[in-house]
């Protein structure tokens, strides 16, 4: 049986997070899953400053799954970063979940992580001593919950992952494709609103990488996520309701056509 948690459940858990980390406002006023405006981001470098981001501005609605492409070293991880409350902007404002990430501390940062943000790399960083189902438990024992409760919700997310089978294999013992989707587990335990995922099939063949790909369209869709993944994949990023390019500090629409035309 496909675990999903139910829409009570999930409403009630989202309720309890912790009010100050929230913006200001009316409730009834639905603001776009992800608000970015006026994000700069500088660093110090010994030829002087790199100006990253020119006044970047991004806007994701609930509900979508987006990707952003673009030359390696445009920022696309770095942004990902910055989303995720990982990196601090230089300048700009950034609401993610209705939470001015900016703003936070780093114990509110790591709380709003842990409650919000599903985070998938393009290598796995699983824990090579721990079995499958105690990686996927992490982030709950993180948060404080029994362990007994920890793993029998990770058991259930494994068996979402059509991972049941491989509950008490370690790392080393998984294919790649196995490991990905163990860390998909692992960023989506806690129930978060806002997957970010970067180059999550990079380190994958091709089938194998439209296999995981498949399987985040899935959890989107069931989960009612807001995704925004990072790819090199024109093909997987023509399967995303709509593509970004990050290129000279911005973010540009990119036409279904355009991205074709990358494929020929």
């Amino acid at each position: 049986m496909t675990y999903s948690p139910s829409a009570a459940a999930t409403q009630a858990s989202r309720a309890s997070r912790e009010p100050e980390l929230r913006a200001p406002g009316p409730s009834t006023h639905i603001s776009p899953a992800i608000q970015v405006h006026g994000l700069r981001k500088s660093y110090r470098t010994a030829r002087g400053t790199l100006d990253l981001f020119d006044d970047l501005e991004l806007e994701v609605e609930a509900g979508e799954l987006v990707a952003i492409v673009g030359q390696s070293g445009a920022g696309k991880s770095t942004l990902l970063h910055i989303l995720g409350a990982l990196d601090a902007p230089s300048a700009g404002t950034v609401y993610c979940a209705s939470t001015n990430v900016a703003s936070l501390t780093a114990r509110q940062a790591a709380a709003f992580r842990n409650r919000e943000i599903g985070y998938v790399w393009q290598f796995h960083y699983l824990l090579p001593e721990f079995t499958a189902q105690e990686n996927v438990a992490m982030p709950l024992l993180a948060r404080g919950v029994r362990k007994a409760e920890a793993m029998q919700t990770a058991g259930q997310w494994l068996r979402e992952v059509d991972l049941e089978d491989r509950s008490e294999h370690r790392p080393g013992e998984l294919s790649g494709g196995e490991q990905q989707r163990v860390a998909l587990a692992r960023a989506l335990v806690c129930q978060p609103q806002l997957l970010l995922a970067d180059e999550p099939t990079g380190d994958l063949d091709g089938v194998t990488a439209g296999r995981v790909f498949d399987l985040i369209e899935r959890l989107h869709a069931s989960h009612k996520l807001t995704s925004l993944l990072v790819t090199h994949n024109m093909e997987l990023a023509l399967r995303c309701k709509r593509t970004l390019r990050l290129g000279s500090g911005r973010l540009t629409a990119v036409t279904a056509a355009a991205l074709g035309s990358n494929l020929s």
